[in-house]
């Protein structure tokens, strides 16, 4: 049973009594297993979040994976069911900072990331020998100010001929612009060097030394439109005093940064993300 292909579902909708055994009652009635379950009420907002992971029936995964969708519409319920025999397909996006890089890629190595790595996609060369010494493509697309609209087409027919489903940008020092977001279509998880929303934008970590903070932080987060605004899947923080300067904030946030991304990225891998709104529900 351990090693059989599983579905999770992602689920949420407006609240109501016997929402639950609606959806155990409809695994079990189709032979199904359930290995995992969790749900969680908005009372204030009336809102029930759920996810259920399963083991179909021998030869019912596709067909549970389509009625499942299907049930969840009755209930008046957004769904999004994926197979655990689907791994994604991710690309990296990085600049000249290397330690997410190299942490998310070693990562993968050792199969903590249920998904594919297919590509990492720069706007410097400074990792490129890093990359294939990984064993991984590299891509330079240098990005300008000027040519930044046919640089991101270069960028987009990359991601399509690659069937890329996630990017993740590992301290790219570049903003997406809206229509890149809206012309890819899927998720684009960023990491933020600062403790959103304080310190948004650029150099967070001389803000805090400016500001005389006792704790720095990290902040994964999906991109959208607005800058450093999208929803929020990981954060943490680590404690400084006015001993600490500038150089030793940047050493603790890169600490922080590598794990927070590291997380986020694992847990929407692994279908345990659900975005309403601008807020997430993160069943970890």
């Amino acid at each position: 049973m351990a090693s059989a292909t599983s579905l999770v579902a992602l689920l949420h909708g407006p609240d109501r009594p016997g929402l639950v055994a609606r959806v155990a009652g409809w695994i079990f009635e189709r032979g199904g297993n359930i290995l995992h379950a969790d749900q969680h009420s908005d009372t204030a907002a009336g809102i029930f979040f759920q996810r259920i992971e399963w083991v179909a029936a021998e030869g019912r995964a596709a067909a549970d994976e389509a009625g499942f969708a299907a049930l969840a519409q009755s209930l008046g319920m957004a769904v999004r069911v994926a197979s655990s025999a689907r791994r994604p397909r991710v690309a990296v996006f990085v600049s000249k900072f290397d330690h997410c890089f190299h942490d998310l890629v070693l990562r993968w190595k050792a199969g903590e990331l249920a998904g594919d790595l297919v590509a990492i996609v720069s706007n410097h060369p400074d990792l490129g020998d890093a990359a294939r010494g990984y064993g991984l493509p590299f891509h330079l697309v240098p990005v300008a100010a000027a040519t930044k609209p046919a640089d991101e087409a270069r960028q987009l027919a990359l991601l399509a001929q690659l069937g890329v489903e996630l990017v993740v940008l590992a301290r790219y020092m570049q903003v997406l612009s809206s229509d890149f977001l809206e012309k890819f279509g899927r998720p684009v998880i960023n990491i933020h060097h600062s403790f959103l929303p304080a310190f948004a934008g650029g150099k967070p970590y001389h803000q805090a030394a400016a500001r005389g903070v006792k704790l720095i932080g990290a902040t994964a987060h999906y991109a959208t439109r607005d800058l450093d605004e999208g929803p929020i899947i990981q954060q943490d923080v680590a404690r400084v005093t006015h001993r600490h300067g500038v150089d030793d904030l940047v050493r603790k946030g890169r600490d922080l940064e590598k794990v927070v991304l590291a997380q986020a990225v694992r847990w929407h891998l692994e279908n345990r993300v659900l975005v309403y709104g601008n807020k997430t529900v993160v069943f970890d």
